[in-house]
């Protein structure tokens, strides 16, 4: 073979390694965009989803929280987090309440439940459960099928009805269920309804708290059909899949029916603390659990 031949075919192999390299940084370059688009694309998925479910737990299972704001952090391709900042309104007294760090990745998502389960003080002198990061004592309702609690059914009213200056929320429990219309009848004008127990599931709470959420809805200013409405179809989201027998009985009972008709378990009152006086000793509650409480200041007016 002579020499330029030799450098020919030389020629010719470089020219081909070239093109292969060209070829397979372009294909690489190709696959590495899709996999990216690929991977935002689920990630942004799951953040919807993860929106979604927060704002779905919160609708039913959260007594008196909002939600001030939803922030991404973290974000990447493969997922990241979604910061929920909340509060709690006092009787127009907005406190800061535990702020949840919930996650996404591709395929999951995950509610940060670890801040949704209160932290409990438990000694010789009581139990009480409190919100672990500002360290506020939670609201307990009290189911009246359940006979047996570990610490008792607590009636709370009358000692928060001596506190002066005060603004105060109460988780209040009947003891038994009665329709909204007599509700509404029972409770005093100068205490705001925030948020109504509608059904929650029946565990054994005697040797400590079982931990079972309680659901319900906020019925806002003017309780209607419509919120009470969106209530049922959000919870009937929430358990699709229909693995909660209390959350189906309930359908099924009450689902057709108007606000006015439909029975209620208790309900998350506020109002300024001296106010609550008015209901210490009526046959109608169960227990009353105070939970948070702000001092008032001159320059904010309650809004009852």
């Amino acid at each position: 073979m002579d020499h330029s031949l030799k450098k020919a075919l030389k020629k010719a192999k470089r020219k081909q390694i070239l093109k292969i390299t060209m070829i397979s940084i372009l294909v690489f370059m190709l696959l590495l965009l899709a996999f990216y688009r690929t991977g935002n694309y689920f990630a942004a998925k799951s953040t919807m989803r993860l929106h979604d479910a927060l704002v779905m737990h919160h609708t039913i299972s959260q007594p008196n929280v909002q939600m001030d704001s939803r922030v991404t952090s973290n974000r990447s391709m493969f997922g990241g987090n979604i910061v929920t900042n909340r509060s709690k309104n006092i009787n127009g007294y907005v406190v800061p309440w535990s702020t949840l760090t919930s996650s996404y990745g591709w395929m999951k998502t995950e509610i940060d439940f670890n801040e949704l389960i209160p932290g409990f003080y438990w000694s010789d002198t009581g139990f009480y459960e409190y919100d672990k990061q500002t360290k506020q004592k939670v609201a307990t309702f009290y189911h009246p099928l359940i006979e047996d609690y570990h610490d008792g059914v607590q009636n709370q009213l009358a000692a928060v009805s001596e506190m002066e200056n005060y603004v105060a929320e109460v988780a209040v429990s009947f003891d038994r269920p009665y329709t909204f219309a007599e509700v509404e009848e029972r409770i005093p004008d100068n205490l705001n309804i925030v948020w109504m127990y509608m059904v929650s599931e029946i565990s054994d709470e005697s040797m400590g708290p079982a931990g079972m959420p309680v659901y319900g809805f906020a019925p806002g200013s003017s309780p209607d059909d419509a919120s009470y409405a969106y209530f049922v179809e959000t919870l009937k989201e929430y358990d699709d899949k229909g693995y909660n027998d209390a959350i189906q009985e309930f359908l099924s009972k009450n689902e057709e029916k108007p606000l006015d008709d439909v029975e209620i378990l208790g309900v998350m009152l506020t109002g300024q603390a001296e106010n609550f006086a008015q209901l210490v000793g009526e046959g109608f509650i169960r227990g009353a659990s105070v939970g948070v409480t702000a001092e008032m200041v001159p320059y904010i007016t309650p809004e009852k």
